[in-house]
């Protein structure tokens, strides 16, 4: 069971694909798209990442900060974001403590789950039926 709209979101402190050490706490006061995803440059992932790249310009005119986040290591977030040209960060959980803490542990990978979370660090939107081609416009369309 994902986590409910209206609950706080677990704050939590990782590393980003350039090994920048990043906490959610940092980014109180804007609004937060985390998409979960299972695993970097495989069909459906990179669909949806390629999607919120095409898409960056709207969210970044908006202040929204986006963050990407799998089990899989730094060095596979850096080759999947160079081979893609992802403007934003994806952030390493590769023992599954964000992945556990959102309720989203698929058994050893994150299962495709989108939260977005508001200026106050709220979840005000909770999103488990991604479809991969249209999920960044998706979430833009929900945010508005």
């Amino acid at each position: 069971m994902v986590l409910s709209i209206g609950s706080i979101a677990p704050n939590f402190t990782t590393i980003d694909d350039e090994g920048r050490t990043i906490s959610l706490s940092d980014f109180k006061g804007k609004v937060v798209v985390i998409y979960f995803y299972p695993k970097d440059d495989t069909p459906g992932c990179t669909k949806e990442a390629k999607g919120f790249r095409d898409n960056y310009n709207h969210y970044q005119s908006r202040e929204i900060v986006i963050f990407g986040v799998s089990m899989d290591n730094r060095v596979s977030h850096q080759k999947f974001k160079e081979k893609y040209g992802l403007p934003f960060q994806l952030l390493v959980d590769y023992d599954g403590k964000i992945t556990k803490a959102y309720d989203v542990d698929g058994g050893g990978y994150s299962k495709r789950t989108t939260y977005i979370i508001d200026a106050e660090g709220k979840i005000n939107y909770v999103d488990e039926k991604v479809k991969t081609d249209s999920h960044a416009q998706d979430i833009l369309t929900t945010l508005k």
